[in-house]
């Protein structure tokens, strides 16, 4: 779609959705006119960003967005690149898909998907809202939206132990200064809470009930955990004042409802309201350069939801900062390295990817509380004696919307061993990641030996024989490293080789956050990075 059409059809987005029904759904001839009918606001237009900012920020997640509010604070210009659509809220509107029959508003830029399951979903090609990204060992679960992250993940943000951040980071991050300053700044501005006594007994966290008598069965004691969400918006689903979401399991493709408290609601709206931070949907950055002059250059393809080309131009900065998510930014800076483009960078572009650890676990034949399972989740455990140190976090089974007897967990393993790293291919102007097979066996087989204690404690069977294995590690919603702190870039994010070019996001992270999602340590380092970086370089 070219840019006149589209922004030809943007004009009649406002009113639409209020008089949306299914039966107009049926009724509509294409992809394009059913996803015009169900989120006309992914279709408003969207203007050029100016030829030359001061700051430009690639990516709208928790490093990008922290990244931008601090640069509105100081004053500074700032252009924010975002691949992804804006989604809107509604207290009512079914505006994302649902996790377990995604459509084309659940993935981006594709027509086929595999549940954790095993089950497999066709649907329509659009600019869905997660990017699961294939590779030969293992597939990366990553946000392409304004908000990033922030509005795909289950909510989890917990601090690492001090033992475990110092492995990862060494002398390069003081883990004090974390703790004192950044991870308290974190929490305030993204208000973290665990789940309320209230919630946590309504019949949708029956499985969180189940979750942890399971657990202390086998002699472990839940810590609750800090989520995102808004638990106001959340007890609305149970009054009936908001149409219902967390309470049936949405999480992984959006909660319509603003029930999440993502980025949109806090850091990327303050950087907005400031007059300084303008965001840009549907910008894919294809390269990025250095001119004569210094200045940074960016390689944008303008894209409508459909994946159509809108515009294709080139924008100019001062100060580059890389948010894009550990692959996105990781793709960028080693396709400029070895096209010659940034030929300054150093050889460890590319290098400390790892998965987190990440792995999906269950367990079936489990005592039912609750007609659904709701995504937030209530508690964690860990465990150190199988191997590499494990933790589980309570999470939805299957993201199936009704409870059909599996308890799941997300676990994480926490080593650093397991790396890899990316490789640019020339001829097809694309980038590999060599995950090897079987590349996180070991914490497989301690998170194994973990889930079959609780489970034999408990009279469960691990897994759900001939459906889904008892553990699952085929897959990332974590991914980290590329442009590691210490060795890519200095202690700060600054990108060693270059002046005023900077990572701010997972990227930075040596594969690990130590046995925890990692969107609070990203968060908490960017906010660190960013302070340093505004009194130090402009």
């Amino acid at each position: 779609m070219k840019r006149r059409d589209f922004m030809k059809g943007g004009l009649a987005a406002g009113a639409a959705a209020a008089f949306y029904s299914p039966a107009e759904e049926a009724s509509a001839a294409t992809p394009e006119e059913k996803y015009r009918k169900q989120v006309p606001e992914l279709f408003a237009p969207v203007s050029r960003p100016p030829a030359y900012t001061p700051a430009i920020v690639i990516g709208s997640g928790f490093g990008g967005a922290i990244s931008a509010y601090r640069l509105a604070q100081a004053g500074i210009q700032t252009t924010v690149l975002e691949r992804g659509c804006r989604w809107p809220i509604d207290p009512w509107r079914k505006i994302h898909s649902n996790d377990f029959f995604p459509d084309g508003r659940a993935y981006w830029h594709r027509t086929r998907a595999k549940h954790l399951t095993g089950l497999t979903f066709n649907f329509d090609k659009f600019g869905g809202i997660l990017d699961v990204t294939e590779y030969e060992n293992i597939d990366v679960w990553r946000a392409a939206c304004v908000g990033g992250g922030s509005k795909v993940f289950t909510g989890v943000m917990i601090q690492p132990e001090r033992s475990y951040f110092e492995a990862i980071f060494g002398n390069t991050v003081s883990f004090d200064e974390m703790n004192q300053v950044y991870y308290p700044r974190v929490r305030a501005m993204l208000r973290l809470s665990p789940l309320p006594k209230d919630l946590y007994y309504k019949p949708s966290f029956g499985h969180s009930r189940v979750w942890d008598k399971q657990v202390r069965l086998a002699g472990y004691e839940p810590k609750p955990i800090d989520g995102i969400w808004n638990w106001n918006v959340v007890r609305k689903e149970f009054h009936f004042r908001s149409r219902q979401s967390a309470s049936i399991g949405e999480s992984n493709h959006g909660n319509s409802n603003g029930g999440k408290y993502d980025l949109t609601q806090n850091y990327l709206k303050f950087a907005e309201d400031s007059g300084f931070t303008t965001i840009y949907p549907g910008m894919q950055v294809r390269g990025i350069s250095r001119d004569a002059n210094g200045q940074y250059l960016v390689d944008i393809k303008q894209i409508d939801p459909m994946g159509e080309t809108i515009d294709e131009y080139v924008i100019a900065c001062s100060y580059l900062f890389m948010a894009a998510g550990s692959i996105g930014t990781t793709e960028l800076l080693l396709k400029a390295r070895e096209l010659g483009e940034l030929p300054n960078l150093n050889e460890y572009i590319g290098e400390g990817w790892g998965t987190n650890g990440d792995t999906a676990v269950v367990r079936t034949v489990s005592e039912v509380q609750g007609l659904y399972q709701a995504s937030p989740s209530a508690g964690m455990i860990h465990d150190t004696r199988f191997g590499p140190p494990i933790t589980m976090e309570n999470w939805y089974a299957l993201h199936v919307p009704i409870n059909l007897t599996a308890i799941g967990s997300l676990g994480m393993g926490f080593d650093m061993t397991n790396r890899c790293r990316f490789q640019y291919n020339p001829a097809t102007d694309s980038t590999t990641l060599l995950w090897p097979r079987n590349g996180n066996a070991d914490v497989v087989a301690a998170t194994r030996a973990m889930n079959n204690k609780i489970a034999a404690a408990s009279l469960t069977l691990p897994g759900l024989l001939g459906v889904v294995p008892d553990v699952n590690d085929s897959f990332t919603a974590h991914p980290l490293g590329g442009a590691i702190l210490g060795s890519a870039a200095d202690n700060y994010g600054r990108i060693k080789g270059y002046n005023r070019l900077y990572v701010m996001d997972g990227a930075m992270v040596n594969g690990s956050t130590g046995a925890v999602n990692p969107s609070l340590t990203i968060s908490a380092l960017a906010e660190r990075n960013i302070e340093h970086i505004l009194a130090n370089d402009f």
